[in-house]
């Protein structure tokens, strides 16, 4: 696709990045075929070829309006066109640099500029959230159906610490996700350790900026990424082999933050090493693989497999294999390839397409009569979970339920 991005962008490394992807893309027209939202509407505009074209035209220097606005919204940031595409197009790439242009050019109603501040001041630090789920939980049983869902419910989680190991990594505990279920981080430490990895958690980083970055603040996203980048660069250098993170979606980010510094000359260089160091749980377990100690109590299970774990580094079937090995019984899932619907802060943003994908993918999850359901995403963790009819976790949950010792921290 011939394209001439316009200046100031054409002089910057994000203006290199959209140029790259644009004259890469041969609009055929494959990509719609796995993408979620032209499945749900039919609509061109809300596939990856029609929301190039908005974008291109934007860039370009091309007039711009909310329309293209709206549809850069409802796409998913799944990444499920890019399995598809015959000529390797990294849509991710343009939409990030398509939706900042964008957001510079049309100012959103104020609702829905009041809305995203609002999300960002909530989630980026972790004790806001904290506490106004503790304030909201003695309460839940009087709240509407829709926002009782939202409310995650405590769950009992025991104490864990980092053992004694010659192996060490850092684990990311998250913002939205240490507020809501700091259990999943326990019961990961507790993994690490039985296979001889001490897992630590690093002061000061709590947010990957994933949030920020997508709710119209990217200048925020970077300062947050910096001062990531700079803890984990001083972890890396004193031992740390890794830099653990268990939702797939804040590991996607961080993987991207070469992209999202890509005009920063020293932090560029530095972001590549920390996207390079970056491991989810089922990397590391597959090259140290746990042993059970009892048999599964729920064997029959379905494992869901996040966008972000799937269609970017290749991890979908990952999970499901460890904990195969490991006694359970995974149960077939149509259509893996489709979002959930979840896609970071997407289902409170566009809860009605949100909803209809939830449907079909719990559908889709049960079919097969699963005991509980499994993800690698706190996103899709909360989102399943509040209409499924079964237990949703984290699959390291499952791990932890038949290799570490009840009786012990």
């Amino acid at each position: 696709m011939r394209t001439k991005i316009a200046s100031p962008l054409a002089e910057t490394a994000a203006g290199a990045i959209a140029g790259e992807v644009l004259r890469a893309c041969v609009h055929c027209g494959m990509c719609n075929a796995t993408c979620p939202t032209y499945q749900l509407t039919g609509d061109e505009l809300d596939g990856p070829r029609g929301r190039i074209y908005l974008i291109k035209q934007a860039l370009e220097g091309e007039p711009v309006g909310r329309l293209s606005q709206v549809h850069l919204d409802r796409c998913l940031s799944c990444r499920a066109c890019e399995t598809t595409c015959p000529s390797g197009v990294q849509y991710h790439r343009l939409l990030d640099v398509g939706r900042e242009a964008i957001a510079e050019k049309v100012r959103r109603p104020l609702r829905e500029r009041l809305w995203r501040a609002a999300l960002r001041w909530l989630c980026v630090e972790p004790w806001r959230l904290a506490s106004l789920i503790a304030i909201g939980r003695p309460f839940r049983s009087l709240m509407p159906a829709g926002l009782r869902g939202k409310l995650p419910a405590r769950v009992s989680a025991r104490p864990s610490t980092a053992g004694d190991h010659p192996r060490r990594m850092s684990l990311l505990t998250g913002c939205v996700q240490s507020a809501t279920a700091p259990h999943f981080n326990a019961a990961t430490r507790r993994v690490f350790d039985g296979v001889g990895i001490a897992l630590g958690e690093t002061p000061g980083v709590r947010c990957c900026g994933a949030l920020s970055a997508h709710l119209d603040a990217p200048e925020e996203a970077r300062l947050i990424a910096r001062r990531n980048i700079d803890i984990w660069t001083a972890e890396l250098d004193t031992g740390a082999q890794a830099i653990v993170v268990n939702a797939s979606g804040c590991a996607a980010f961080i993987r991207d933050y070469p992209d999202l510094l890509a005009d920063d000359a020293v932090y560029s260089v530095k972001a590549r090493r920390i996207a390079g160091h970056v491991r989810d749980p089922a990397e590391v377990l597959t090259d140290h693989p746990p042993t059970a100690v009892r048999a599964p109590a729920r064997r029959r299970i379905a494992v869901h497999q996040p966008c972000t774990l799937r269609n970017g580094p290749g991890l979908g079937d990952a999970p499901a294999r460890i904990l195969a090995g490991l006694g359970y019984e995974p149960q077939p899932v149509a259509d893996a390839h489709l979002c959930c619907g979840s896609a970071g802060a997407y289902s409170l943003l566009q809860p009605e397409m949100a909803g209809r994908l939830r449907e079909a993918k719990i559908s889709a999850l049960t079919e097969g009569a699963p005991e509980a359901i499994y993800t690698a995403n706190i996103g899709c963790w909360m989102h399943l979970a509040e209409t499924a009819p079964v237990p949703v976790r984290h699959w390291i949950e499952a791990v932890d339920d038949v290799v570490s010792d009840p009786g012990t921290p």
